[in-house]
């Protein structure tokens, strides 16, 4: 029963971060939304993990972890970029720097 649980906490949070990632303008909400559904996806690792009594999940939800760590550098630096030429972080206003 408590694996349930934590597979249902998963799917909230990886719901909220999914309207999260298609509702928003701001980069830096959007970025935060796609942190929840990292964390959402190691929810359900360690859930499962501790489910089967493997440490594979752990594993994996480390390496998660490192990648979430990866995307939020490289996105805040291309957040302040934007910032620094547009003075805006609106996601609608990105279409104007084609070319």
């Amino acid at each position: 029963m408590l694996t349930v649980q934590f597979l249902l906490l998963g799917a909230v949070l990886f719901c909220i971060g999914v309207y999260g990632v298609l509702a928003r303008k701001n980069a830096v909400m959007v970025l935060m939304s796609i942190e929840l559904i990292l964390n959402s996806v190691n929810l359900n690792l360690l859930a499962f993990s501790s489910r089967l009594g493997s440490i594979d999940g752990n594993t994996f939800a480390l390496y998660v972890i490192a990648v979430a760590a990866a995307e939020v550098g490289v996105g805040l630096a291309m957040v302040l970029l934007i910032y620094r030429n547009r003075r805006t972080i609106a996601l609608d206003e990105l279409s104007d720097m084609k070319g």
